[in-house]
């Protein structure tokens, strides 16, 4: 078991809250984080954009039972604006959210389809060291056949903003192999101060978006654009890929399982487990009913369907076939 850091013992958790998916997916995170850290010391912020010219309609949770459930579960809500983004861009409130969190205090973000399945007491945090989920697949860049490969590809971004390529290379791989280079999933980051993260995090965002350099003209950065920008703001901090003992955070301690059918098509039966432990409440069932993927998936029977579907010893190696293999069966939601 990794030991406690005492220096750094106390944080806060900030997810993303808005009206739909994402907010039945928030109470699903903050049931489990209620349920396995009870005595849990930071503060869960529940960041909700504000309506604005960025929106087609207004983003916020309305008020009501999920609202009300989200509140009584342990978080508080807190308002930001979007600049930059917004309804063209909705993975970058994960950016612009960090300017509405307490300013030099230690900060975990995670996506709201993830749920806390441990102590995160055991997670030796160097908050001044920031990282990230390694739980990825090559998904950028896509290397065209006369185009950079991803060394050329990514020195391109590490020289646009005066950092140090080669420092951040893994030399446990090879030349052109993609795990040699600085690519995280955006599932989960920490810092010391999230306001500081934020700032950077959007200036290179931003800056890649309107800017980017002549290596990435054949490169889509829709819905890549905050993991192209993730490493670099990283980099830029003095952190790193290995800042983390492996095996806690998308290990024992947290499940970034994406969607309901994908946990259950592969994640442990631990986490399978906790799920249905945390929603069988009537109080919450009530609530979480109003989803209808939480409806089949959890309360219907649907995802232990789809679980029976897969040899959780011998999955798939791709993400896209496990996706294929449940929608051919007719089991897909989202």
């Amino acid at each position: 078991m990794a030991k406690k850091s005492a220096k750094n013992s106390t944080f806060n958790i900030m997810i993303v809250v808005q009206d739909g998916r994402l907010a039945y997916e928030a109470a699903l995170f903050a049931a489990s984080l209620r349920h396995t850290n009870p005595d849990f010391a930071g503060k869960l912020y529940y960041a909700e954009p504000m309506p604005g010219p960025l929106w087609k309609a207004d983003p916020r949770l309305p008020q009501g039972e999920l609202r009300d459930l989200l509140i009584e579960l342990g978080g508080e809500f807190i308002q930001f604006e979007n600049r930059v983004f917004g309804q063209s861009y909705p993975y970058g409130n994960k950016i612009e959210a960090l300017a509405a969190m307490p300013k030099g205090e230690n900060f975990v973000f995670f996506d709201t389809d993830t749920l806390i399945t441990g102590d995160l007491a055991n997670v030796p945090f160097d908050f001044s060291r920031p990282s990230a989920s390694l739980r990825r697949e090559n998904t950028w860049p896509q290397l065209e056949l006369y185009g950079p490969g991803y060394g050329a590809t990514w020195k391109s971004l590490y020289d646009k903003f005066d950092l140090d390529f080669d420092s951040a290379l893994d030399l446990n791989h090879p030349d052109e192999y993609w795990r040699r280079y600085p690519y995280y999933n955006a599932g989960y980051f920490f810092y010391k101060c999230p306001q500081q993260f934020g700032v950077r995090f959007l200036e290179y965002a931003k800056a890649i978006r309107d800017d980017a350099p002549p290596e990435l003209i054949c490169q889509v950065l829709d819905p890549w654009l905050d993991q192209v920008a993730l490493p670099l703001v990283i980099h830029s901090f003095g952190g790193g890929k290995h800042t983390l003992p492996r095996g806690l955070l998308d290990g024992d301690i947290s499940c970034h399982y994406r969607m309901l059918p994908l946990l259950y098509a592969r994640e442990g039966t631990h986490v399978v487990d906790l799920l249905e432990e945390i929603t069988a409440p009537n109080k919450l069932k009530k609530v979480l009913k109003g989803s209808n993927v939480i409806k089949r998936m959890i309360y219907q029977g649907r995802g232990h369907k789809t679980r029976d579907l897969f040899d959780q010893n011998d999955l798939p190696r791709k993400e896209q076939a496990i996706r294929n293999r449940i929608k051919k069966a007719g089991f897909w939601m989202r």
